[in-house]
């Protein structure tokens, strides 16, 4: 699935849904939404049809999306009777151009921590790039998660949001529709309601949009210290924009590895 934040502009559609955060359009103040793209013309393989996709049978009910096959072979998560909704996990992104430290928070996202754990242990992140960099004054992320490197792919599975309710009103949006993502955020990108997969944004500045991306955790001071080294190198310049804001960060960013931190307390 891709993700993509708000509507982008009119561009060709993508063979398969993109998540992304939609790209601004025209002349519009705000940055555009952090989804995956959805293309109508997903087909779905010809063995999918014999069968309704697999859910699991616990409360976050992962689903399978045979249109949007897997970008790299993965299970289902485990769906226990109770998801665990307690405390905090720690996760490190080894990148190349140093660590992004992560504190995941079970309580506010419990269905989008255990399947983002599953798809680190299952090494989903591991030698992923982050494909794009947002740098509007109203949007400022680096989004990550595809191993197909194209905003369109994810885990094969599909499932719920789980949004915040507490987010102040975004000061540059009088309508007050846009809240306040801010710096240090972790975010899942998505397609459109409840079609949370595998890929995620880092928010390295206050951003302003609408509520509906799940927070499931935050970045810490180093991981913002290599986030901001990212931001600064800005997006890579294209034959049709020399001057980009949305786009492929000109420094290049790959996760090496996603590993879980275990604490003995």
């Amino acid at each position: 699935m891709s993700s993509e934040l708000e509507p982008r502009p009119a561009v060709a559609a993508p063979r398969r849904p993109v998540r992304a955060l939609t790209r601004l359009a025209g002349v519009t103040v705000f940055a555009g939404a952090l989804l995956v793209g959805a293309s109508a013309s997903a087909v779905a393989a010809p063995d999918a049809a014999d069968r309704p996709p697999r859910t699991t049978h616990g409360p976050c009910a992962y689903t399978e999306t045979p249109d949007e096959p897997a970008a790299r072979p993965v299970p289902l998560p485990p769906d226990p009777r109770r998801t665990p909704a307690r405390g905090s996990v720690r996760v490190t992104l080894a990148t190349n151009h140093g660590p992004i430290g992560l504190t995941l928070d079970r309580a506010a996202a419990p269905c989008t921590v255990q399947s983002f754990l599953h798809l680190v242990g299952k090494r989903f992140y591991d030698r992923t790039s982050c494909h794009r960099l947002t740098t509007y004054p109203t949007l400022s992320v680096l989004q990550c998660g595809d191993p197909s490197g194209t905003g369109e792919g994810g885990p094969g599975y599909r499932y719920r949001d789980e949004l915040p309710t507490d987010l102040p009103p975004a000061p540059t949006d009088p309508t007050g529709e846009r809240k306040v993502y801010a710096r240090g955020v972790l975010a899942m990108a998505n397609a459109g309601p409840d079609t949370n997969g595998s890929q995620f944004f880092l928010v390295y500045a206050n951003s302003a949009l609408r509520p509906n991306y799940t927070i499931f955790g935050e970045v810490d001071a180093a991981g913002l210290a290599t986030l901001d080294r990212i931001a600064a190198g800005g997006v890579a310049p294209t034959a049709e924009d020399p001057a980009p804001v949305d786009g492929a960060p000109a420094l290049p960013v790959s996760i090496r590895k996603a590993v879980r931190l275990h604490h003995h307390h």
